[in-house]
Parts: C-alpha cells; structure tokens; sequence
C-alpha cells in the first residue's frame, strides 16, 4: 500500500522559504513512490484553545477527544490521523514557530487524556507509529538560532509526539530572508 506524507505549514507566505522546504522534502517522498499533501494553516479557520479541557477529559479509549469548537481543526486531524508521516513546518516569528503553528498545536490537546483533577496529561497514542520531519527558518545564522532559538523545534517535536509521530529529523534554515519579501 503506498504511503502518505502530509506537510502542514505554518507561514504567512505561501511561495515562501518555508514553502519551498516543504516542496523539496515532499519532492523526496514523491520520488520513493509516496503520495504527499500539503495542508496551509493560513487556509484553515482554527479557533483558539479556550482550555475547558473537554476534549482532553472525554473518552480515554478514542485515539482524540473531540473538541468543542466547530471548525476545520477535525478535518486536518483526520487527514494527520490517515497519514503515515508528517512534515511540520514554520518561520521563526519572535524567538517562536508563528502564530498561525501555535494556534494549531495549543488546540493538539485533544490527542491527550487529561481530567480536571489529574496532575499531568497523558498521551492518547502511547508510542509514535509515524515519522515527522521538522523544518524552520528565521533570517540568523542557523547555529545562532539553535541556540537563542530553541523553543522551535521542541514546540514542533512536541506537536509531532501528541499526533503520534516520532522526529527523524529536523531541519533548521538560517540566514533566510536577508531580503525583503522573500
């Protein structure tokens, strides 16, 4: 059965660095016979998490909780639930993944169990079944940005782990945009 890689970016810029990343790695995966799918945040109407917490607190058994906000937050975890890998993608913003990717992992809650009264969360998938592929980019040099920059690519290891994915690799872009518009 041929295997699914889905890309899900996090940039204002469609066209961007960000994008043409993506467009390589996804590129890679054509190549080796897989089909891959590109999902653009800036598309998705995603509400904010509001932390009631139901999603995390509702059926222990079911792979996700089901949120209370009625947008296209479900459809994208579907789709990231079908797929056999992941490409998680963002520019730094601020020391951080943008706000567009933040929004979207805060409301990854529902891939864990965690009833008011339980003093930690706990995964809904216990162990990675899919690999994750981690980009980011952000205008200093790239061992520079590791270091003042960390919370990036934890933020985007963390969002892989909750959907059931382990990284295999992470890639950091520096000394991007040294233009405007680009």
């Amino acid at each position: 059965m041929q295997k699914t890689v889905l890309a899900i970016i996090g940039s204002y810029r469609k066209g961007g660095i960000i994008d043409h990343a993506v467009d390589a790695v996804l590129k890679g995966c054509r190549d080796k016979g897989m089909l891959t799918k590109k999902i653009y945040l800036l598309d998705k109407n995603i509400e904010f998490c509001t932390n009631c917490r139901l999603c995390a607190g509702s059926d222990p058994d079911a792979k996700r909780g089901r949120c209370v906000h009625n947008d296209d937050l479900a459809e994208i975890l579907d789709q990231v639930d079908a797929a056999d890998a992941l490409v998680l993608a963002s520019p730094i913003n601020f020391f951080t993944v943008t706000a567009l990717t933040k929004r979207f992992v805060e409301r990854l809650i529902v891939y864990s169990w965690w009833p008011w009264g339980a003093k930690i969360p706990k995964y809904r998938i216990s162990r990675p079944g899919k690999k994750a592929v981690l980009l980011t980019s952000s205008a200093c040099p790239a061992f520079i940005g590791r270091i003042l920059m960390p919370s990036s690519l934890k933020i985007l290891k963390a969002a892989a782990r909750c959907m059931g994915a382990k990284t295999v690799k992470s890639i950091y872009f520096g000394m991007i945009a040294q233009k405007e518009n680009q």
